[in-house]
Order: C-alpha cells, then structure tokens, then sequence
C-alpha cells in the first residue's frame, strides 16, 4: 500500500507546533486575550498551561482555503483508499497503532501541559487509544453483512461501503482516547478523515496526527486545527459525508442543523447531566466513595460524569457525612488536577455560587484558590434543589450536588427528568429498583452499582440533547458505513426452458 512520508498539505505542520515552548511566560492580560481571540475570528489560538497559567503554544486556526483543501484531498484519495483491501486496512491500523503506543509519553507530556490532566491518567488515556485502534483493526476486516431470505434460485445479501469524506471533531477532556476510536472506525471502514481536534488541546491533536499520517496515503487522513469558526466552515462545505462530533450539545446541534442541509451523516456524542439516585440499604460509605469517583474524577471533566445525586432520606445523614469527609481528604491529601482553563472554572464556580445564592450548603471547597492556573477544589452541595443550575446543566467540574428525596420513586422520577440523556447511574441492593430504573431511564447507559465500567465494546446510543447515533464499540462502524441490498437472480439465456 503506498504510504505518504508526511500528511497532506492541509495539515497544520505537526513538526512545527507539536513541541511548543516549555514555560514561556504570558504578557499581562494575554490570558484573557487568547480565550477572546478566537472568538473573535482573528484566526489564532493561544494555548495556556492550566497547572500554572504558562504558555503551551500559539497556532493559526485553519481557514476557508485550507478547509476546502483537506476536503478537496480527502475526497481524491476516497476511491483508492476505499477499494483496499479490508484486511490491509486493518493491517495498517494495527502498524499505526503500534505507532502511538511507542509515542506515549510525548502524547501524555504533551496532554499535561495543555489540558492540566495528570501525566499517569493521560498516559491511560493514550493505553486505551492504542487498545481501541487494535481492536477496530480487527473488527474492520470481519465486519460482514447480511444474507437475506428469498427465491431457492436467487441470492439476496448487503453489502457495507464507506460513507466517504468524514470530519471528526474532537474534545479535550481525553484528547486521544476519543480521537483514536474515531479514527479508527472511520479508516477501517475505508472513509477518509479529517481531524479536528479541539482549540483547548490543539498541539496534542497535532501530534497525534504528525505519528498517524504517515500510514495512510497521502489525504486519507489529515488534521486541521481551529476554533467554532473552523468547524463551522467544516460544516458549510461541500464534499463531506459524515460528522462525528464529540463535544458540547450547543456546539453538536449547530452541526446537526447545518448536517440537515447537505444530508451528510450525523454522529455525535454530546453534554450530560448524569444522575446517581441512591436507594435505602445499601452502604453509605460505599455510595459516598462511588459518588466521590463519579464526580470527582478528571476533576469531574468527563461527559459521564456524576453530575446531580438523589439520595434516599433513609441514609441521607451518614451519606453526606462521607461524601464530605471524602472531598476533604482529597482536597488535603491530593488536590484535584485543574480545569482545563480559567474560563471553564469561572462557569463551575458561578454555578455553585448560584446554588449557595439559593439555599445549597457548601459542605466542602467552593472556594477559588490563590495562585496562577485554573484549580478548583472538589466541592460537596447539600440540601440542593431541582431548579438550581447544577441540577439543570452541565457543570463539568469537581462538584457533588446532593439532594434527598423520600423514596427511591420519587428520586427516579426527579432522575428522569432532564433535557440530557447520556447515561445514569443507580446504587441499590433491590433487583426490583434496578428493573424498573432501567425501563424508566431515558438515557443511552445505565449502570447498575458502579459509576464506571462496563465490557470492552460497549456502545450506547444518547438521547435528547447529549446527541445521536453510536459512538463506540462494534456499532460505529456501521455508522460510517452505508449498506448496499443484492439480489442476484437467474438469467435467461438461449435455450433454456
């Protein structure tokens, strides 16, 4: 298969940006500059370490020529790369994920600095990344269709075939695990790709790009870096098939309005408010210790994170005790890792100020911290109510907003009562419970008695405003493919009765 040494030329040049300065100091107020100044279209990006406010790195944002290039070259390349061999696509994927995995720590080092995530759990990140584009290695070859029951004298079965041009467009918060299953569905399905990370982690996505490319023939997979301004030229342009999208839901349903028009295909996996309802008899420590992780980890910068508790009257006392007494040993012990910048802190702390305003009792942290970068404490909220905001959005930060309810009925009912329908979570030692959340949950996951987890491939569809379609597992193949019915009947030739 003919390789390309470099990715195409509408790639932002990878050895160029992936390794910006270490710790070059930022003028006065350029802080507040570099998060206005992509919005306001001047076409540049200014990353700021969130550890201690340094300059990561500064990059132009793609503009309308470079759009139209890497889709103009995505679509050249569509023909050969989608009349490959499926087993020779998978063989190269399985090549570049090697790639990433030898390339770990650059990736890791290089997540730290722009997104603030600790080295160790990037490095995690990147572990899973390596292992989702081996397993869709191997899924692509074997990802079959269908036989079909018709006439004794005929043949009726599917086909799948690449959708074509796909735009990826990816978060921050797991920079490369996201990216990398995207990626890989896409290419092994034989669609070519264009990348676009997000403006908060743009370098990272540079990178990764810069170990990929060079596998894929030259336009089969490109990275483009740039703001909203950037994705939305991506969404106006002709010539792109389908749109995963990984990120915000007002973000994710501009591009499925814009989708609507051109007809191209829409994956997108988007906000959350992800409820934890907790049933009388199980243990209150344990359920602290289980709404401490969900909430809490990544410093509550994951789509599925625990983002509002209901808790059961019957041990609301020795649960919030815990839950308390735990954010304060994390706050002591190991204080949390940064949001990701400034501005995503000031929305977290605007919402739990809000919560106080109406009556919620800070427990725990709420407070913002001295010094340089965007750090907040893991906070605990008691005696919340539905209306306040951090029941209502996404807070997207270390917060725990509890509030007590009467029965496990009334809990669900306040659980499924939300705009957002990622996944929920529901600790409780009653099967009965656990069935009947399951039925009542209009969410795409639902776990039962763990916050986290679930078996390699599993796959989910959002509902409402956290987005359509599958993201993950075995099912997103079929997401970027198209499927194509055969019937082959007998033909009629001279002499035949």
């Amino acid at each position: 298969m003919p390789h390309s040494a470099a990715p195409a030329s509408p790639l932002a040049s990878p050895a160029k940006a992936a390794a910006p300065p270490a710790s070059a100091a930022l003028p006065e107020g350029a802080e507040a500059e570099s998060i206005a100044g992509a919005a306001a279209g001047r076409g540049r990006i200014v990353v700021l370490n969130p550890n201690d406010g340094t300059l990561v790195g500064e990059l132009a944002a793609a503009d309308r020529e470079q759009v139209t290039q890497a889709v103009a070259a995505a679509r050249g390349t569509l023909p050969g790369w989608a009349g490959t061999d499926p087993a020779d696509r998978g063989r190269v994927l399985r090549s570049a994920a090697a790639a990433v995995a030898e390339r770990a720590s650059e990736l890791a080092e290089l997540n730290h600095r722009e997104t603030g995530k600790p080295v160790d759990e990037a490095l995690g990140g990147i572990a899973a990344a390596v292992s989702t584009l081996e397993q869709y290695a191997e899924l692509g070859p074997v990802h079959r269709g269908l036989s079909l029951r018709g006439s004794a004298l005929a043949a009726d079965y599917t086909v799948s075939e690449p959708r074509g041009v796909a735009v990826l467009l990816t978060p921050w918060n797991d920079p490369v695990a996201v990216a990398a299953g995207l990626i890989g569905a896409a290419l092994v399905t034989g669609n070519t790709v264009i990348h676009k990370p997000s403006e908060r982690s743009p370098h990272t996505g540079i990178l990764l790009g810069e170990i990929l490319a060079p596998f894929f023939p030259a336009g089969a997979f490109s990275t483009l870096t740039g703001d909203a301004e950037t994705g939305s030229l991506l969404t106006r342009e002709d010539g792109v098939d389908v749109f995963a999208h990984v990120g915000s839901s007002p973000a994710g349903g501009r591009i499925a309005r814009a989708a609507g028009l051109t007809g191209a295909h829409v994956i997108r996996e988007n906000g959350g408010n992800d409820p934890l309802l907790i049933d009388a008899g199980v243990d209150p420590v344990w359920a602290a210790e289980q709404a401490a992780i969900g909430a809490f980890s990544n410093s509550g910068q994951i789509c599925t994170a625990v983002e509002r508790i209901y808790v059961h009257r019957d041990l609301a006392e020795p649960f919030c005790r815990a839950l308390t007494l735990e954010a304060r040993r994390r706050n002591r012990e190991q204080p949390p890792a940064p949001l990701v910048d400034v501005r995503l802190r000031s929305l977290v702390h605007a919402q739990v100020t809000d919560a106080v305003r109406n009556g919620a009792e800070l427990a725990e942290g709420g407070v913002l911290p001295g010094g340089p970068g965007a750090h907040y404490p893991a906070t605990v909220l008691l005696n919340c109510s539905s209306p306040m905001a951090v029941f209502t959005e996404e807070t997207f930060g270390p917060v725990a907003p509890v509030q007590v309810v009467d029965s496990f009925a009334e809990g669900l009912e306040l659980a499924a009562r939300d705009r957002f329908g990622l996944a929920a979570t529901v600790l409780t030692p009653s099967i009965d419970s656990a069935h009947r959340a399951v039925a009542a949950l209009p969410v795409g996951t639902v776990k039962i008695n763990a916050v986290f987890g679930g078996a390699p491939g599993g796959s989910a569809e959002p509902r409402g405003e956290s987005g359509s379609g599958f993201g993950y597992g075995p099912e997103l193949l079929d997401e970027f493919s198209l499927v194509k019915v055969v019937h082959v009947g007998l033909a009629k030739v001279p002499g035949q009765a």
